[in-house]
């Protein structure tokens, strides 16, 4: 695909070469912290920061974190690197950006105004509200604060152990999750999370597949106007990204693990109905096309 010589978003945050202090061991990152915080004051500053942890680990009962800055709950992250200006995180910033410049167009000829996600590319773990994103996660958007987060070696993980290679089916999980943004902008989000606990497991999880194929026929919308705004689609580019939803679907993944396919338990769809979502979102363009809650189960 052809990517390069367009704007970069500046809605991207680049956390790579940052190490998170906290997290699932606590006192792991305490001590982490705390040593950064020495090696980088002055000798009677190292003083004070030795009594303050002492103080609140052993008389207080209080993680050193909470005088020291870092807050009681939270992970803190240090800086080891700056984080590097390569060649991915320019592809990344553009495509964060050819999708904001495609659902602006799209919203506002529907009368609605789009605000732009955040993008988070990290590595190995960074803090996001309530927790840790882990790279083991995956790439996933997050509601609570409109941010996508991407370790980008999950791109390489789709190449060697999912058979995914290239650049758009890279630019396809962007817009996936950007779908899910989409998606949380015009309140379906809110109304399939609302179900947790209402309905049945079962129930549930055929909500969450039909939340994920509308996200897979949103990146087929914006693949559909990108190409017009922009020419960007080579040969090859579209099987590229229909093979990344073949190969991610939950029959496929089930299987890879040695496991036997069972349906109730799906959460983002089939091979099949995944890589069909996605094309007829590109050959249509049109996001009324994709009502993935309006038909039967059975016929997604």
């Amino acid at each position: 695909m052809k990517w390069q010589d367009r704007r970069r978003s500046s809605h991207v945050e680049d956390r790579r070469g940052q190490r998170v202090a906290g997290g699932s061991s606590r006192a792991g990152g305490d001590a982490g912290l705390i040593f950064a915080l020495l090696a980088r004051s002055s000798p009677r500053a190292r003083v004070v920061i030795i009594l303050a942890a002492f103080v609140a680990m052993f008389v207080f009962k209080v993680s050193p974190l909470a005088l020291l800055g870092g807050g009681s709950g939270t992970p803190a992250t240090v800086q080891e690197a700056p984080a590097p200006d390569d060649e991915l995180a320019a592809f990344l910033a553009t495509m964060k950006a050819d999708n904001e410049d495609v659902w602006t167009r799209i919203f506002a000829a529907r009368g609605q105004t789009y605000r732009p996600a955040e993008l988070v590319i990290y590595s190995d773990r960074t803090p996001m509200p309530g927790g840790l994103a882990d790279s083991r996660m995956g790439p996933f958007y997050l509601p609570a604060n409109a941010t996508v987060y991407i370790d980008p070696d999950f791109f390489q993980e789709m190449k060697s152990r999912f058979g995914a290679p290239g650049d758009f089916a890279q630019a396809y999980v962007v817009a996936h999750e950007i779908g899910h943004h989409v998606q949380h902008l015009l309140g379906s989000t809110d109304r399939v999370h609302e179900q947790r606990g209402r309905v049945s497991e079962e129930e549930y999880n055929r909500l969450s597949v039909r939340l994920e194929l509308q996200a897979d026929f949103l990146a087929g919308v914006f693949a559909h106007h990108a190409d017009e705004m922009f020419s960007f689609l080579e040969t090859g580019d579209i099987e590229e990204a229909m093979n990344c939803a073949r190969a991610i679907g939950d029959d496929t993944l089930q299987r890879q693990a040695g496991r036997r396919v069972v349906p109730d338990s799906f959460t983002h769809g089939t091979s099949a109905q995944r890589s069909r979502w996605f094309m007829k979102g590109y050959r249509t363009g049109d996001m009324d096309a994709g009502d993935t809650f309006g038909i039967p189960y059975d016929q997604l």
